[in-house]
């Protein structure tokens, strides 16, 4: 990301020279791509947070198991 960043910046100081147009495409490419790592950092974080709820269900059945409880569960 910072090397495309870096390179990004490095056009737009030559473009500000030569056409004012590309560093309006520059602009809208860049947002959209922080747009879409933000999707995708959700993306993830979601997924980590559901793994630890996952852990922590199991570690709960584990423990009530050892006590001699359990969940209810219902089978279809």
């Amino acid at each position: 990301w910072q090397i495309s960043h870096t390179h990004c910046m490095w056009q737009m100081t030559l473009n500000q020279r030569r056409n004012p147009y590309a560093i309006l495409r520059m602009q809208d490419t860049m947002e959209r791509e922080l747009a879409l790592a933000n999707k995708q950092l959700l993306v993830v974080r979601r997924a980590a947070l559901h793994q630890l709820f996952e852990k922590e269900h199991q570690q709960y059945q584990q423990e009530l198991s050892q006590m001699g409880k359990a969940f209810y569960v219902e089978r279809l």
